[in-house]
């Protein structure tokens, strides 16, 4: 009952005109920036960080704004899987399965508003997940020392990779880079500069919002330039008719199952650190194929093929909030977008988040009910309309991204030299892209790596310097044990569930019928 009366109060501040707004705002701009291939969640929220602070939004509002462009872009991503067979980002990739073969078959409106339905059903019971679940985990992390954060902040950096990274040594190189990065600057124990080459402008570190917006906004920039503009001319045919846009009703029924088992898989994945929508997309779907068995027309435009992954990621995107919220370790890139935000307007995620600003806490959870409605009403009916935002081309595109990105950071920091910081990361960004490393572990070692150290430097002074109390609790050692486990198996299992590899491997087996 304690979380219902919360989440009144939070309805109370949801529903003013400015956060009803700020959340209209973030759902439509959210599903244009999900419909544009490439760009997805994560450097949607990235992008509009810099607007948020040039407005000067406190922390609900912005929070409100932000994480609906996050649901926004979890909705949006189904549209080009649909119409152009190419995902608006990696969740959405086992959407073109059965998506864009109903697309082609003439049930394009149909399979969007399948898809949008999905969404809808996997977000608001893991926002209802959400209510219940994180104040329950806030608990639980009251029993945390400093060894049991080091230990969790190990299970986080541990387990980034997942079991859909194509390679652990390139997720544990970048979570090396990031964690070097923290370290520059300051000490704030000792007072001696660390790694700051005699440069004054590193004695306060590297802000996590240059790192952010370089590794995601500029190098998505400097992709376009590298290629010329080529990912506009594929050779996929694009579905310009979406017909009819109301599903029947034998459809949604018999897509029920779909979406509710899709909820539970996505939702448990969400939460998992490290997890996040492109596994719960995976399991989703791979698991619905596994129930349905030969009574479904998988890879062949089954609406049970579209229903299952968008329930599995718009669901694990909930769920990821929930460790970001109570523990202060995000559950994926994007709510390590979000975690860098909070940061910097002096907001720390974890167990006294909920009593410190349960405004800003139950304001955010409220909002997201809103914001899923709102995205209901928005993408049904007016799919037609975002549908059009494909045609805007790159060129157009690109340079406003570039734009926002330059103006931002500027407004925010009033620094040249920060500028040239951002670029220097949008080129570290374009080189990983490059090399096929994922920039998140950067990104989550900058942010997490000032209080891992922290925590450690804690424990070895409680400890008189013993090693033995980073393993000397039970919490302690199933974390460490986790995080093990996280890093070792997915070597051996991630070529048996890359979702990349199902998606070729369901595309072969309905050519080969």
């Amino acid at each position: 009952m304690d979380s219902l009366n919360a989440l009144a109060n939070g309805f109370a501040i949801a529903l003013t005109w400015q956060n009803l707004m700020l959340a209209l705002i973030g759902c439509l701009l959210g599903t244009l920036i999900g419909a544009l291939p490439g760009l997805g969640p994560s450097n949607g929220v990235a992008i509009l960080i810099p607007v948020v602070f040039s407005l000067g939004l406190p922390a609900t509002p912005a929070l409100i704004l932000l994480t609906s462009v996050y649901y926004g872009a979890m909705y949006g991503g189904r549209i080009s899987s649909i119409l152009l067979n190419i995902p608006g980002d990696e969740p959405a990739l086992m959407t073109t399965l059965d998506g864009y073969p109903m697309a082609r078959a003439g049930q394009a409106g149909e399979a969007l508003a399948i898809s949008g339905i999905s969404s809808f059903v996997g977000a608001f019971f893991a926002t209802w997940g959400l209510v219940f679940l994180a104040p329950q985990l806030v608990d639980l992390a009251l029993l945390f020392g400093p060894a049991e954060y080091f230990a969790m902040f190990t299970l986080a950096f541990a387990t980034l990779g997942g079991v859909t990274s194509a390679n652990q040594a390139k997720a544990a190189f970048a979570a090396a880079i990031g964690l070097a990065l923290a370290f520059v600057g300051v000490d704030g124990q000792t007072g001696v500069p660390r790694f700051s080459f005699g440069n004054v402008h590193f004695y306060d570190g590297i802000d996590f919002l240059i790192a952010i917006v370089g590794m995601f906004a500029l190098s998505e920039v400097l992709v376009f330039i590298e290629e010329r503009g080529n990912a506009n001319s594929t050779s996929t045919q694009p579905v310009t008719s979406i017909g009819r846009a109301i599903p029947p009703w034998s459809m949604i029924k018999q897509t029920s199952g779909s979406m509710t088992r899709g909820t539970l898989l996505g939702f448990i994945a969400g939460v998992l650190p490290g997890a996040g929508a492109s596994l719960g997309s995976f399991l989703a779907y791979t698991v619905e194929k596994k129930v349905v068995g030969k009574k479904g027309n998988f890879g062949k435009g089954d609406p049970r093929g579209v229903a299952a992954p968008e329930a599995g990621n718009n669901a694990a995107a909930g769920g990821a909030l929930i460790p970001m919220l109570a523990l202060g370790v995000p559950g994926s890139g994007t709510t390590a977008v979000l975690l860098a935000m909070l940061l910097s307007l002096n907001i720390t995620p974890g167990p006294l988040l909920f009593t410190n600003n349960p405004d800003v806490v139950w304001g955010l959870i409220a909002a997201l009910f809103i914001a899923n409605f709102m995205l209901l009403l928005l993408n049904v009916p007016m799919v037609g309309v975002f549908a059009r935002v494909l045609r805007i081309p790159s060129y157009y595109l690109m340079p406003a991204v570039a734009m926002i990105s330059f103006i931002g950071i500027y407004a925010l920091t009033n620094s040249t030299f920060d500028l040239m910081l951002m670029i220097g990361f949008g080129v570290l960004g374009w080189l990983f892209r490059k090399l096929n490393i994922p920039m998140v572990p950067v990104i989550l070692g900058i942010l997490l790596g000032e209080l891992m150290e922290k925590n450690l430097r804690r424990a070895l002074t409680i400890s008189d310097g013993d090693m033995s109390i980073l393993y000397g609790s039970p919490l302690a050692v199933t974390f460490l044990a986790m995080a093990v486990a996280g890093f070792v198996l997915p070597i051996f299992i991630a070529k048996f569930v890359t979702p990349k590899r199902v998606v070729e491997q369901a595309h072969n087996d309905g050519t080969s019928d």
